[in-house]
């Protein structure tokens, strides 16, 4: 009897707790169910071409080991992120994430070393989407879909950027955007978000309108191979 009225509190407190749950909090609880171990692929479209950065991307992470492959116009680069240092391979050679990240001298728009700063504060799939649910509001569930729009200072943070060389960033306004997370059976699947606003900088004004789609998978069954190349230039 004892055991059947105690099987009974937990089964009701079960429920009470995932009756006080919130769509943010589902997100959240979606993005631990998947670990630290899963790969993934996505995209970035810039519509009518503004922004930067559009193309595809894909990666892996295993307990705190990543591994990246970001396609940018006609380049690929491959990353390898691990304990705080990282390793950039963008042409034959890697090299460690702190020299790509370094102002070479020839001035003007340096594209290894805007992708090595932002590396620097890279974010994997699981703890971004966590983000981003912190930077929604009202979020909403339809079926496997939680959806909402992003605050005002949420959407202008995925806008800014620190610039090579450690000026000040663009300025940007009218920034706004929204968020889909895909659920299913407690676990995050997919998400994609929305960004636009107008950002500025040298006297000259570009809208953007991006959107960032990402597809999880293998939570569970991922590996991540290391190169000894990159090995050797973790820093």
């Amino acid at each position: 009897m004892k055991k059947l009225i105690l099987l009974c509190s937990m089964a009701l407190s079960g429920a009470l707790l995932a009756a006080d749950s919130t769509p943010k909090d589902e997100v959240k609880a979606s993005t631990k169910k998947i670990g630290d171990n899963y790969s993934w692929k996505g995209n970035v479209e810039n519509a009518g071409g503004g922004g930067f950065g559009a193309g595809p991307f894909e990666g892996k992470t295993d307990a705190g080991t990543t591994w990246l492959s970001i396609t940018r116009r006609d380049t690929t680069s491959q990353a390898l992120l691990a304990g705080g240092k990282g390793a950039l391979k963008t042409g034959e050679d890697w090299q460690s994430l702190a020299d790509a990240a370094k102002d070479d001298g020839g001035g003007g728009f340096n594209p290894t070393r805007f992708l090595a700063m932002r590396l620097q504060n890279y974010k994997t799939p699981a703890a971004e989407a966590a983000d981003l649910a912190d930077k929604a509001k009202d979020l909403k569930r339809d079926g496997d879909v939680i959806s909402g729009d992003l605050t005002t200072e949420g959407a202008k943070s995925f806008l800014s950027f620190r610039m090579p060389g450690g000026g000040d960033g663009p300025e940007v306004s009218n920034s706004k955007g929204s968020v889909k997370f895909w659920v299913k059976e407690g676990a995050l699947t997919k998400y994609e978000f929305n960004v636009q606003g107008t950002i500025s900088f040298g006297g000259n004004d570009r809208d953007v309108n991006r959107t960032t789609t990402v597809d999880i998978k293998d939570a569970g069954k991922t590996k991540v191979e290391v190169p000894e190349e990159a090995k050797k230039k973790l820093s």
